[in-house]
């Protein structure tokens, strides 16, 4: 090994020539002086990871297994935890699709596509298109001429009626008047088995 790479402590060199420059040596672990060492790098140093913050090594996102903070305990009165028997309570979630129950006939906005002119109170059968009203003075005025059951649709009855009061002079018509009455209390129905409406 040279002296001549040698740096005293007073920071001239020891040969006393009075010059500053470094020197470089090429041999293994020898310190020139209080600048880099320059050489074969050590086989244990492991370099340093600098990555993306947020991105462990795997590529995963998020911070690394076991770090952060535990869930909350059931009951512990944090938010996301389970209150008042397993539902959470709070304001309206927008863009989430909101359930508020049934809503039955007679609701504001509310029509069944099964029963557009709204169902039965007692029954819960949907009401028909055709009204009482309607169908009742149809076939107390005009019965002779089967016009309450034409209204309903139902043409077998209709010509059945017009066939007994003609037949009859005039005496089967009480059937016409009583069949009206019957249809303004709600007791005949509709050709499709349905209930008259109001």
């Amino acid at each position: 090994m040279s002296d001549s790479g040698k740096w005293p402590s007073n920071g001239s060199p020891e040969d006393g020539s009075g010059s500053t420059e470094p020197t470089i040596s090429f041999e293994k672990n020898t310190p020139t002086g209080p600048g880099p060492v320059y050489g074969a790098p050590d086989p244990k140093y492991s370099t340093p990871t600098y990555g993306t913050p947020g991105v462990d090594e795997q590529g995963q996102f998020g911070p690394p297994p076991g770090t952060g903070y535990p869930p909350p305990s059931e009951g512990s009165g944090q938010y996301g935890a389970t209150q008042y028997g397993g539902q959470q309570y709070g304001g309206p979630q927008y863009g989430a699709p909101q359930y508020g129950g049934p809503q039955y006939a007679g609701g504001p906005g509310y029509m069944d596509p099964m029963a557009p002119y709204g169902r039965h109170p007692v029954t819960g059968e949907p009401f028909s298109d055709k009204q009482k009203l309607t169908a009742g003075l149809l076939g107390i005025l005009l019965g002779a001429f089967g016009a309450g059951r034409f209204y309903l649709n139902q043409p077998g009855i209709a010509v059945a009626q017009i066939a007994v009061t003609w037949l009859t002079c005039g005496i089967g018509g009480i059937w016409p008047l009583i069949d009206g009455i019957l249809m303004l209390t709600g007791s005949v129905r509709d050709q499709h088995g349905r209930p008259l409406r109001d």
